[in-house]
């Protein structure tokens, strides 16, 4: 395990795996770096990948609460690309993680050479089909896991999986760093900067994500210049780990738009 410094001084832990071309993995909200489990590995065939904790989650410390923004939690990336001497790395974020990819790109434009959103926005969106449905928010704000699976997962995925299952939902954090998480992610707005964004962007989104749905990732698609969208059907907020087969559209794309 090795670890970065964040800006104001808190410890970040990361870890990496794999050769190649460096590949910063970027969880969602209160989710550990374990969380990426088989994707991570699968990834690791064809890249060096770099995972690392949020501050406030699983080995990382929790450093200033006035951090806890999107903007500013890409800052932490950049300092574990820094301490992994990674100056130019594709980026794959989850959720809200890649709401913070969307500020490396927009912010350290110089950092990512590609950029993967899955089953994220660019943040509040007057259109009510963008919001989550009432349902699935009781249920990510209740955080039974019971609840949540199903918004997440596959049945079959789950019953077949229940090591990665179990990491993804239960990383370690407290409840002031989860509502902390929330909140940023809650009150991520990127829409007026994404025009910014260089570098090669695929976007994967699931046509049955309940959390985040579908109308976000048309309207990133319409914001981020020359960004792909690749429609993942009867998925659901979990897609990077229980559709295997993204790492093989990843890989295509990449080796498409960056040789």
């Amino acid at each position: 395990m090795n670890f970065a410094e964040a800006p104001d001084g808190a410890e970040l832990a990361w870890t990496e795996a794999g050769d190649g071309e460096p590949m910063l993995l970027i969880a969602g909200q209160a989710t550990a770096m374990d969380g990426w489990g088989p994707t991570a590995e699968l990834l690791s065939h064809y890249y060096r990948v770099i995972r690392f904790d949020h501050r406030g989650i699983g080995r990382s410390g929790k450093g200033d609460a006035g951090r806890y923004s999107t903007r500013l939690l890409a800052e932490d990336a950049a300092a574990v690309l820094k301490a992994a001497d990674a100056d130019l790395a594709h980026v794959y974020g989850h959720s809200m993680g890649g709401r913070i990819g969307q500020w490396l790109a927009i912010d350290c434009p110089h950092k990512v050479r590609s950029l993967i959103l899955a089953a994220t926005s660019g943040g509040k969106w007057p259109d009510a089909a963008t919001q989550p449905d009432g349902a699935a928010l009781e249920a990510l704000v209740s955080g039974d896991v019971a609840r949540l699976e199903p918004l997440f997962f596959d049945a079959e995925w789950i019953l077949s999986n229940p090591g990665p299952t179990h990491a993804f939902f239960n990383s370690p954090a407290s409840a002031w760093a989860k509502a902390r998480h929330f909140k940023a992610s809650r009150e991520h707005d990127a829409w007026s900067r994404l025009s910014d964004v260089q570098a090669p962007t695929l976007i994967l989104h699931g046509t049955d994500d309940r959390l985040t749905p579908l109308p976000n990732a048309l309207l990133l698609r319409e914001h981020i210049p020359r960004s792909v969208l690749v429609r993942v059907p009867g998925a659901g907020h979990g897609l990077h780990l229980d559709h295997p087969e993204t790492v093989d559209w990843i890989r295509q794309f990449i080796a498409r738009k960056t040789s």
